[in-house]
């Protein structure tokens, strides 16, 4: 009796033990697919820059088109060309995960999870994302891309 007493328990820890690492490496996948610091949704605001800071020059732009650009401090920003004589800017981190946009033409692009957004709106033209990039304020001042 106690040896069988004794296979039981130990078959019985076992098992046990595998389930609770079987819910553990879950729990770990489950943590994998979303991160604590990813906006996941929310409406991130967008990098803060002070007033009549340079971004870019608007001839480097053509109209309909996006540029990157860094804040002073270097915050990742998109700045496009939408007429002649304006512009405008906006947070270049999706709004999904909190990777970095890339400008393609008239819009942006997630390299992470192909989300697509409007270049000269910030508006999200296709998904996972479900909310615009972050606008700042800006306007052209002798030639360059000045925040307001």
């Amino acid at each position: 009796m106690g040896m069988t007493a004794e296979l039981h328990s130990r078959r019985k820890v076992l098992t046990t033990g595998a389930a609770v690492a079987g819910a553990a490496a879950g729990a770990v996948a489950l943590t994998a697919c979303g991160s604590d610091s990813a906006p996941s949704g929310s409406t991130a605001a967008p990098p803060a820059a002070a007033p009549g800071e340079t971004l870019t020059a608007l001839s480097d732009i053509q109209v309909g088109q996006a540029k990157a650009a860094k804040t002073a401090d270097g915050k990742d920003v998109i700045v496009t060309r939408t007429a002649e004589g304006t512009a405008a800017a906006f947070s270049a981190i999706c709004t999904h995960q909190g990777c970095a946009v890339v400008p393609e033409g008239a819009e942006l692009k997630c390299p992470c999870h192909n989300s697509i957004f409007d270049a000269a709106t910030g508006a999200v033209k296709k998904g996972p994302a479900d909310q615009p990039l972050p606008s700042i304020a800006v306007k052209v001042t002798n030639g360059q891309v000045v925040t307001a």
